[in-house]
């Protein structure tokens, strides 16, 4: 007979984290001789406060499947006023399935960060931000009203700055944090506005009151829905800034340069999932109003496709992933938008999975990089001096492709069932939607498996490059590494960093810059053999499998990577309106129910064949174009097409990749248009103050003092003079004033 646990311990969920993370810090702070000897110690409690959370998360779901019960745990914070706040938490299946989720990933994100930052100084701080962001998480997922959620949002945001800022020594992590403080704060400022007009409105911050109120003000025609449709945009401008959504995207591929597993952690499954879940929990709310349905739909469908060109062409593993999960996320506020809240919350579970594994496999991956290539972002990140990783790294390889495959939307891999049913509702409510949601399938499919392709299979590239972009082969240097450490590099120091294609080395061998020219090796005989040749005493180094911690999480959720869509599709086929999005969630097929279970199952396959199929026809061309040896694009694949044709395609080709490596010109116009007009504006106004408010201070004081200078040399002690001085200056005034007749001449 299992123990009922009542769902006022549903506390235990945030405080656990936050415990962990305050006696961390606390340790860090005022003792860090100690904690120093104890940092895994302080690991491990805070591992351990975690697995305590998900353990109370996964009895607490359990116990939804039979009561199906919500109950809200509230205190008056605010009780002797005509403003009455509460606080507390909501217990319901949205919120456990939430606390679930970030439970089960930052479990993994803590295990793989044991070995992955186990050289960096930092170790227990680490451990402690990382405490502190998972409690800030779990918060705002629990929160019953407006203000708290944005609270907590506060405190997300917060600790995602230290956590992206990690390497502050770094300039381009200090840099990264700090864009992406300042974007969320336009959202978390357009968020407030929207907050302070839903009171003004309703009289109420308690989520199912207020959209209780609204609804039934609406009915009655009280609200003006030209007003309505004013407040509610500006509440949506929150998760457009913390979900990475057009045009408040720009702070996501930025963020990389933080730790992997913070990648994984915050830009996977947690913070940028913070805004759907603002979406979907106030969802009665804003299906009220077409308008901004319609906004939200159309914000969405910009960002997924504009996610997925920007992917295309990337160098960098880590920004390749985030551009994937901006087009991802895109995919799930368009289904909001047009009022599949059930599939927009099946997806953010399913691809929030896939795409930590996929970047804790990229963290696998760089870290074994470095110790090849040395510690530097250009070519232990670039793709194209990876390759053939597969047979030297077989775990991290196998379970980065079932990311990979589930992405792509692959069957029956998780993201496929989520996805089809995204692209099913968008085709049954805007033509366009659908279009751009299929297309934007076969991009998925091209660039995730051209992210496998180059980074795992082929070849190994980095000796490559070292041996065709440096006479000194390999020279020893001490360098420092990501931890802070110092090592001996083993390869040289000359090697090609800006090498964006294995074209630019295989056709024209000369860098993108063009500025060096790269020798071939003899005909018939590889590069790896010739520098065999030339030194056989030297021993050409390639990476390695992981330590046991940074491959057990890569296992670990692999397995809801390739189950979890399974589990979410509704074998009922009911609507998705938000109450049967709760009984989705805690609907697991009895064994009575199996045939017909697989009956849906099929019919899903069956409906999915057109989007399936564009996935599959990404999925060929990425393996025509970069499976094996990587040729370029119209001679691998389009050979037989005539002149004019290969230079259309030619030209089309290098303009997608100007657009994916400059990131869509966006950051070049913001810097050109807001940036720049800011200084702009700050020059104006520093000289204004300078040259007017300045100048007009300064002006009276060097008057006074001339004036005093002058009077000073004037007085000379004789009191003549100052009789005269006297009445003239009384005379003078009297005569101005009194008009004294003047008599006529004779």
């Amino acid at each position: 007979m299992p123990v009922e646990l009542s769902n006022k311990y549903a506390c235990l969920i945030p405080l656990c984290p936050l415990v962990a993370a305050r006696s961390t810090g606390s340790l860090s702070f005022f003792f860090p001789k100690v904690t120093k000897s104890l940092r895994r110690l302080c690991a491990a409690f805070n591992t351990f406060s975690l697995t305590v959370a998900m353990f109370v998360s996964f009895a607490l779901f359990r116990q939804q499947t039979a009561t199906h019960s919500i109950q809200q745990f509230l205190w008056a914070r605010i009780p002797k006023s005509d403003f009455r706040l509460k606080i507390g938490f909501l217990v319901d299946p949205l919120t456990l399935a939430m606390s679930i989720l970030v439970t089960t990933v930052g479990i993994s994100a803590m295990v793989y960060s044991d070995s992955y930052m186990c050289h960096d100084q930092g170790y227990a701080r680490f451990y402690a931000y990382l405490s502190l962001f998972t409690a800030s998480m779990l918060g705002l997922v629990f929160s019953p009203n407006l203000i708290q959620i944005y609270v907590f949002r506060e405190l997300v945001g917060m600790c995602s700055y230290l956590l992206i800022g990690f390497w502050f020594a770094r300039s381009s992590a200090a840099n990264a944090c700090q864009k992406a403080f300042v974007t969320n704060r336009i959202g978390d400022f357009g968020l407030l506005l929207g907050l302070l007009g839903i009171y003004w409105v309703t009289g109420s911050f308690e989520i199912f009151e207020l959209c209780d109120r609204f609804l039934e003000l609406s009915n009655n025609g009280v609200i003006d829905p030209i007003f309505a449709n004013t407040i509610a945009p500006p509440l949506f401008l929150g998760p457009v800034a913390k979900s990475a959504q057009f045009p408040l995207h720009v702070w996501l591929p930025d963020a990389t340069e933080g730790p992997t597993p913070i990648s994984a952690l915050i830009h996977a499954a947690t913070m940028v999932a913070a805004g759907i879940f603002l979406a979907i929990r106030i969802f009665n709310l804003i299906s009220t109003l077409p308008p901004t349905m319609y906004t939200i739909s159309w914000v969405g469908g910009i960002t997924t496709l504009s996610g997925a060109t920007l992917a295309l062409a990337q160098k960098d593993l880590k920004r390749g992933l985030a551009y994937s999960t901006m087009s991802q996320l895109g995919y799930m506020v368009p289904a909001s938008g047009i009022g599949a809240s059930r599939p927009a919350l099946f997806h953010l579970i399913t691809h929030a999975y896939s795409k930590a594994l996929s970047f804790l496999g990229s963290g696998s991956v760089i870290h074994s990089m470095e110790e090849v290539v040395g510690y530097s972002p250009t070519r232990s990140q670039n793709m194209f001096f990876m390759g053939g990783l597969r047979k030297h790294m077989p775990i991290t390889g196998t379970t980065f492709l079932l990311g990979t495959l589930s992405l792509c939307g692959m069957p029956p891999l998780s993201c496929f069932w989520s996805k089809d049913l995204i692209i099913t509702e968008s085709w049954l409510r805007s033509p366009y939607l659908g279009l751009i949601t299929s297309t934007t399938a076969g991009l998925t499919a091209f660039y995730t498996s051209r992210i496998y392709l180059l980074t795992f299979e082929g070849n190994f590239r980095a000796n490559q490059m070292n041996f065709i972009g440096s006479n000194n082969y390999f020279p020893s240097e001490n360098t420092i590494t990501s931890w802070g450490g110092a090592r001996t590099e083993s390869l040289a120091t000359q090697t090609i960093n800006n090498v964006t294609s294995i074209t630019d080395v295989e056709q024209n061998g000369i860098t993108e810059s063009g500025n060096l020219v790269i020798p071939r090796p003899p005909e018939g005989d590889s590069i790896n053999e010739e520098v065999n040749r030339i030194h056989p005493e030297r021993n050409l180094l390639y990476p390695r499998e992981s330590k046991f911690c940074m491959v057990l999480p890569l296992i670990v959720l692999a397995i809801p990577t390739a189950f979890s869509g399974l589990a979410g599709v509704d074998p009922t086929q009911k609507g998705t309106g938000l109450d049967l999005l709760f009984d989705w969630l805690i609907s697991i097929p009895s064994f009575y129910e199996t045939n017909k279970y697989l009956e849906n199952l099929m019919e899903i396959l069956k409906s999915s064949i057109p989007s399936l199929s564009l996935s599959l026809i990404g999925l060929a061309i990425s393996l025509s174009v970069y499976g094996g040896s990587i040729k370029p694009v119209d001679t691998k694949v389009f050979g037989n097409l005539n002149l004019v044709s290969k230079n259309l395609l030619d030209t089309s080709v290098s303009s997608v990749r100007d657009w994916s490596i400059n990131q869509g010109y966006i950051d070049y116009y913001y810097d050109l248009y807001i940036i720049q007009g800011i200084n702009f504006i700050g020059k104006l106004v520093s000289h204004f103050d300078q040259w007017v408010i300045d100048g007009f201070v300064n002006g009276i004081g060097v008057s006074s003092f001339f004036s005093g200078e002058s009077i000073r040399h004037g007085k000379n002690g004789r009191i003549s003079h100052y009789l005269l001085g006297l009445v003239i200056g009384i005379t003078l005034p009297v005569s101005l004033v009194v008009d004294f007749p003047i008599p006529p001449l004779p």
